[in-house]
């Protein structure tokens, strides 16, 4: 005689009959289309309840699906997925990023730039030595 704690072999012992959290069923087009097709072709009392027991649904998904199908969207049919939508990406996007992290580094060479050559000029002032402009290396 079993001992009413043990668990038969290849069982674990948290393992009950019903999942704990129900899986989410997901159903492609064309099997709603099939099922629906089905369905239509019921005449008999007690055969949609039969198709609905043996293939797991309830009415509502049948007066869903139908209504989809109605409306011509074959897409409607598919699951949609869940959650938040995924970004479209811009594939420019990535290029005018890199061109203006560019044109920044640029700008800030260009300011340095600017800096040494307004402290040229003040060293040169003050030390008593004539710069050339650029008009007058022209003329040598």
């Amino acid at each position: 005689m079993k001992n009413a704690q043990e668990v038969p072999a290849g069982a674990s012992e948290g393992d009950p009959e019903v999942p704990e959290k129900a899986k989410r069923r997901r159903h492609k087009a064309e099997y709603k289309l099939r099922i629906l097709e089905e369905v239509d072709r019921v005449t008999e009392p007690g055969q949609l309840g039969e198709l609905l027991r043996r293939e797991g649904l309830y009415s509502s998904h049948l007066s869903t699906w139908r209504r989809q199908r109605d409306e011509g969207s074959l897409a409607g049919l598919e699951p949609k997925r869940r959650g938040r939508k995924a970004k479209r990406k811009d594939p420019l996007a990535k290029e005018v990023d890199k061109l203006r992290r560019e044109n920044e580094r640029l700008a800030g060479r260009l300011r340095q730039a600017e800096i040494i050559i307004d402290v040229q000029k003040k060293v040169s002032e003050m030390l008593g030595i004539p710069l050339k402009s650029p008009d007058d290396e022209g003329s040598e």
